[in-house]
């Protein structure tokens, strides 16, 4: 059996990617015309080709789980807490 972390899938992977694409090379950049950003673009992808390196996941399934129950409390209590404060002001 094998774990496939939240949001696996092969789009996060390519959504992952372009992520890496915006901040090693679009936004260290300064391109002054949509000519110069395309060349940054296809410079990024010959480098990337020339020593690729696969995505490593580096959660466990047991961390990842756990991030998110933390994040549906922190929801949850940020929730009661708005239902307070609205009950409080209105005096209902």
């Amino acid at each position: 059996m094998h774990y496939t972390p939240t949001y696996g899938s092969w789009l996060s992977l390519v959504e992952r990617w372009f992520a890496e694409l915006t901040m090693k090379q679009i936004r260290r950049g300064a391109y002054r015309s949509v000519a110069q950003l395309k060349a940054g673009i296809q410079e990024f992808i010959e480098a990337h080709q020339a020593d690729p390196k696969p995505f490593v996941w580096t959660k466990s399934a047991d961390e990842i789980l756990a991030s998110i129950a933390r994040f549906a409390q922190r929801t949850a209590d940020a929730r009661a807490v708005q239902t307070i404060s609205r009950t409080t002001v209105t005096g209902h």
